[in-house]
């Protein structure tokens, strides 16, 4: 039997036909877009980044990488540390750190 992929190894949507159309859009690039984040944020240690600090760090739009994050969380390969660093509009974000070797590899 040949299951097709499903969240999060493909983008997830909201049903709306907008967000399906960004969802196709994106799809090919998921895995390589996913790459790129995990290796900024075990790049950055147990000091870990925000996804502002990610989406400086890698040069992609937040609309591109911030759902990435999303994604390798629910593959286990990254976890919220607990830890807040103000965003430059002054808001609490979470600080993204890698798991230690768990979950599956975004291929």
């Amino acid at each position: 039997m040949i299951h097709e992929p499903i969240y999060p190894q493909v983008p997830g949507h909201r049903g709306v036909d907008t967000s399906i159309e960004a969802a196709e859009a994106i799809e090919m690039s998921v895995g390589h877009l996913q790459r790129v984040a995990l290796r900024a944020i075990r790049a950055a240690g147990s000091r870990g980044l925000t996804t502002n600090e990610l989406v400086a760090a890698v040069r992609i739009g937040r609309d591109s990488i911030q759902p990435r994050t999303s994604e390798l969380r629910e593959m286990g390969l990254i976890r919220d540390s607990g830890s807040r660093r103000r965003n430059a509009n002054g808001k609490s974000a979470i600080v993204w750190v890698a798991q230690s070797s768990r979950g599956r590899a975004p291929r």
